[in-house]
């Protein structure tokens, strides 16, 4: 610490209070986070799990999980540097082309990770 400033008790721990106990303003903030992060995933659950949901609606929901992961992966095998500016031939891409058509084909997670990491170890040698 600087000079001039009051020293602090080291052993009082900075989110508890001297007694030891959690302070009031720490534990309204961890339990609205709860809250915030609680609610609004058991919300629509609550309500629709009464309820039947149309056919179409249920293959929307499915389509859920691959729509969040390309939006993730997309983003890394198309564009490079800083700040990210868009390659088409991204070796990345390459190697994902191929390994996306034999996870189609396989359906097999281990063998697509297998042939991906072959793919991919292959460019990096070539290209």
């Amino acid at each position: 610490m600087r000079e001039g400033l009051p020293r602090e008790d080291k052993n009082v721990h900075p989110k508890l209070t001297k007694d030891g106990m959690v302070s009031l303003d720490f534990f309204s903030v961890v339990l609205g986070m709860a809250v915030v992060t609680y609610l609004p995933r058991w919300a629509p659950l609550a309500v629709l799990a009464r309820r039947r949901l149309p056919s179409w609606l249920l293959d929307g929901l499915d389509l859920i999980p691959a729509a969040v992961l390309s939006a993730l992966v997309l983003p890394e095998l198309v564009t490079s540097g800083e700040p990210r500016h868009l390659v088409i031939l991204e070796p990345k891409l390459l190697v994902a082309i191929p390994t996306f058509f034999f996870a189609l084909k396989t359906r097999s997670l281990g063998g697509t990770v297998v042939v991906g990491m072959g793919l991919y170890w292959a460019a990096d040698k070539l290209l």
